[in-house]
């Protein structure tokens, strides 16, 4: 198209979408969206549908996440302190605004890596492999938890 041709309007003013809960659930049910469009979306392909794995690596990252929260709370009680500098400001004081910031920032961090799911992460990796690497970091950090609490540390 030249500086000069003009893009005539084809459309008619009428809005035909319809923005109400059959709309939302006829798409959940029916993603349009299930791969990119263009050669460039196979790097960062922007869908509309994930695979249930990753449905489920979510909820396994927001189980573990609380269960962790709750490990974190038995283990303060018994003397531990919170590591975590953003969730040590409110522990002490609030234990339900402990528990939203930690499953609100959790939800947000998994939010960003599901949109990221089915992209090639620095070109090398898929991006759902986080999702795992996150899974098998609180994995780890609940099984280090557990071992505290059967084997509390000896303090001097």
């Amino acid at each position: 198209m030249h500086a000069t041709e003009r893009v005539t309007e084809r459309r008619n003013g009428v809005e035909r979408r319809q923005y109400n809960f059959a709309a939302y659930w006829r798409g959940a049910l029916n993603p349009r969206r299930r791969s990119g469009r263009r050669i460039t979306d196979h790097t960062y392909a922007i869908v509309d549908w994930h695979s249930p794995r990753v449905l489920a690596l979510v909820l396994l990252i927001l189980g573990l996440s609380a269960l962790d929260g709750v490990l974190t709370l038995m283990l303060m009680s018994q003397g531990a302190n919170e590591v975590n500098p953003i969730m040590a400001l409110f522990v002490p004081h609030n234990l339900a605004w402990f528990a939203a910031v930690k499953l609100g920032l959790t939800s947000v961090g998994a939010a960003v890596l599901v949109a990221c799911a089915r992209m090639k992460l620095f070109r090398l990796f898929p991006g759902e492999l986080l999702l795992y690497l996150v899974v098998a970091c609180y994995v780890t950090l609940v099984g280090y938890e557990l071992h505290l609490l059967e084997n509390p540390p000896l303090l001097h």
